[in-house]
């Protein structure tokens, strides 16, 4: 595996998904891409933890 480019879906910047963690997401079972980037998914964690869903 090679690192991958990505586009946020929020924010439209480019980020690095990561051979390590294309391996951890494989790991888990997990079979999408990450549609957000590092900073969004913690902005989106972050609201979701507020309005008392996880």
């Amino acid at each position: 595996m090679a690192d991958k480019n990505l586009i946020c879906k929020d924010c439209q910047k480019e980020f690095v998904f990561t051979e390590g963690e294309q391996e951890f997401y494989k790991e888990k079972g997990l079979t999408n891409e990450p549609q957000r980037c590092p900073e969004c998914r913690k902005i989106k964690k972050q609201q979701r933890n507020r309005f008392g869903r996880r």
